[in-house]
């Protein structure tokens, strides 16, 4: 489970990246290619090019963290692919991460009756 905090600002890195870059480089991807700040409390979602794996950088003020999470089946729902980032409210993203489709979700039935 990813501690994801409300007031927090996600980035989604739009494109594919290598999953085979650490902590460090994407750090460093985020502040030399998007031009913003790694460690200003800001979450950036990076998914592989299979679609299946993300992985996600963090700096909560204590330090910085990377998350990562393959899905088992399906691929995980992601803007088209334009350079830069998009941003998305928390929520959104605790959809992403449950394989949901975070654009548009659908809700489940809700019984209107009891017993």
């Amino acid at each position: 489970m990813i501690p994801v905090p409300s007031n927090i600002r996600v980035w989604v890195v739009v494109g594919h990246t290598d999953m085979r870059r650490g902590m460090n480089s994407l750090a460093l991807h985020v502040q030399q290619l998007l031009k913003r700040d790694p460690h200003r409390g800001d979450m950036f979602v990076f998914r592989g090019k299979r679609g299946d794996h993300i992985k996600i950088i963090w700096h909560d003020g204590l330090g910085m963290s990377l998350y990562a999470k393959r899905l088992e089946r399906g691929k995980f729902i992601w803007p088209a692919p334009v350079d830069g980032t998009i941003s998305i409210s928390s929520s959104q993203l605790g959809y992403m991460l449950d394989g949901i489709d975070w654009r548009n979700p659908q809700y489940t039935f809700r019984p209107e009756y009891v017993g």
